[in-house]
């Protein structure tokens, strides 16, 4: 089978973790299309110690630690200035490894496998990251989520992480009702609602107003990594992990301060 082939059904994963790794969907893509003409070039350098996922992840990250690739991901100066201002906020290794184990939902011994360490290093290196995140300042969180249970789930998670609910919407008119009574810091959305509604046309609505990071929690991934713009540069695939969840509720907001941008 060739790369082309073996890859193919990973790119979709690769370019979201680019995208949470960069904290912009151009400056993600930009490295994925870096590390597929890598690949054309030498294929020879894909790894075959690994599984085609894992030897995937591996060249991207490879790709990503090299400095000649920088301007090639960040063509606007807009986008530039506010790439640069988050990639100088992180630590570049910890968050790795935290967002291959808690978004991408590697094993651990996996993640060691993608940066080529131990696995005690890479524990090492999410424990870490995991206490660089926990440091974000709390936020007021809207839940659209029609499935109560669900719903109670993720409420749960976000005060446990120290942020606040404002309340949770079942329908899209609830959930602008929500938005104009109190403006969140933060947006946990569900596609299909209640009403036969749509989350992702209530989320266009709210971003029609105010500027606030997303996280898509849902069943149909595959209705939002289409290649077309705009994309959600956080999204939670249903049944999910509480880690993972977490993990995006972290980075979301980490991303969207070190941005500039102004949370409720």
């Amino acid at each position: 089978m060739s790369i082309a082939k073996e890859i193919a059904p990973h790119l979709p994963y690769l370019r979201r973790f680019a995208r949470a790794l960069s904290g912009t969907q151009a400056s993600g893509d930009a490295y994925v299309v870096a590390t597929l003409e890598a690949l054309v070039e030498d294929p020879g350098s894909f790894p075959r110690d690994v599984a085609p996922k894992l030897g995937l992840y591996r060249i991207f990250l490879q790709l990503w630690s090299s400095v000649g690739l920088n301007d090639k991901a960040m063509p606007q100066d807009a986008e530039r200035s506010a790439v640069e201002r988050n990639l100088d906020a992180l630590t570049p290794r910890p968050r790795q490894a935290f967002l291959l184990r808690t978004v991408e939902g590697f094993p651990i011994e996996e993640v060691g496998e993608i940066m080529m360490i131990s696995t005690a290093e890479a524990a090492g290196l999410v424990q870490s990251a995991g206490q660089e995140i926990a440091e974000q300042v709390a936020t007021d969180v809207l839940i659209i989520e029609d499935e109560p249970i669900i719903a109670l789930d993720i409420e749960t998670m976000v005060e446990e992480l120290g942020h606040r609910v404002t309340g949770v919407a079942r329908t899209h008119r609830e959930a602008i009702a929500l938005v104009g009574k109190k403006r969140p810091g933060l947006v946990l959305a569900d596609i299909q609602l209640a009403d036969g509604s749509s989350g992702l046309d209530a989320v266009n609505e709210i971003l029609g107003s105010i500027d606030v990071p997303v996280i898509f929690i849902t069943a149909y991934p595959e209705r939002l990594l289409t290649g077309d713009r705009p994309e959600p540069a956080f999204l939670i695939t249903k049944p999910f992990q509480p880690e993972a969840v977490k993990a995006a509720i972290s980075q979301a907001l980490f991303f969207d301060r070190r941005a500039g941008r102004k949370a409720a």
